[in-house]
């Protein structure tokens, strides 16, 4: 047997990738990767990425355990992109509507009322449109981990006014998220518009900072925005969708070790069919 010295030892160690360079008791992962998500635990998103989490550990053996961390625990979406940037954070969900102050480009998937139904969103979405905004997404650094998952068409709610045409929209002070698109579209319609980060929301709607915002309806129910809400217009003035995007060192050190091809399936749920109302509590009143 050839003796291990110090030198034959650093030599075979460097050759080796980061994350290998560790020990671990027998039973342990040995991947353990963070999922960061803006939602609330409630969420449909967050359901549905706990399902996919818990069918790659029992898939993996247990080698692979990714926790997740759901609404904004971990920090605001705009802190997350740079912490998934860095490798702080391995995959984050983040929308369209977000991700576009870090890629600008991305933000055509938001142009107001370009998609007036779900089969005309993900068929753009499976094209060549889809591909381009892939292409821009990891052109800034980071890798989409499975096709875009649906985020929803956005609605806007109020606490005070009847939102049914254009003309309702002057002077109404809503809360939008930090992209430009958006800010513009409701500039144009006579609105004063307010960039606030989501983990703000609740409490700008509830102190009256802002008198309303828009968002798709899985968002406004699991957050709870009926409680400082009233009225709830079915606009679908803009489809968002959820983009799960993986840290590049995080991705690849998975895909180098292991013959499945990502941690998060590539397949996602569809909705084809145009959006439906949505049951809410009756102080939030759709109109």
């Amino acid at each position: 047997m050839r003796k291990v010295t110090r030198r034959r030892f650093l030599v075979a160690a460097s050759s080796l990738p980061l994350f290998g360079i560790q020990s671990w008791p027998a039973g342990a992962a040995e991947f353990k990767l963070k999922f960061a998500t803006g939602q609330d635990p409630s969420h449909p998103v967050n359901k549905r990425a706990q399902e996919a989490i818990d069918r790659i550990k029992a898939a993996s053996g247990g080698r692979v355990e990714i926790n997740l961390f759901p609404a904004n625990q971990l920090g605001s979406d705009t802190d997350l992109i740079g912490q998934l940037r860095f490798g702080a954070v391995d995959y984050l969900n983040i929308a369209g509507v977000v991700l576009a102050t870090f890629v600008p480009r991305a933000g055509i998937v938001n142009t107001g009322f370009a998609f007036p139904s779900y089969d005309v969103v993900w068929k753009a979405m499976d094209g060549e449109f889809g591909a381009y905004v892939k292409s821009e997404i990891e052109a800034a650094g980071v890798l989409l981990a499975c096709k875009a998952w649906n985020n929803g068409f956005r609605q806007l709610t109020s606490a005070a006014r009847e939102i049914r045409t254009p003309d309702d929209l002057r002077g109404f002070k809503m809360r939008v998220p930090a992209a430009p698109i958006l800010t513009s579209l409701f500039q144009a319609l006579g609105a004063g518009p307010t960039p606030i980060n989501f983990n703000e929301l609740y409490s700008a709607l509830q102190t009256k900072i802002v008198e309303g915002q828009e968002n798709p309806l899985p968002i406004i129910a699991s957050a709870k925005l009926y409680e400082v809400q009233k009225y709830c217009s079915l606009t679908s003035h803009v489809w968002d969708p959820y983009f799960i995007l993986a840290n590049r060192r995080s991705l690849r050190g998975c895909l180098r070790t292991s013959k499945r091809s990502s941690p998060v399936s590539s397949t996602r749920p569809r909705m084809t069919s145009a959006p439906t109302r949505w049951r809410f509590p009756s102080r939030c009143k759709p109109i």
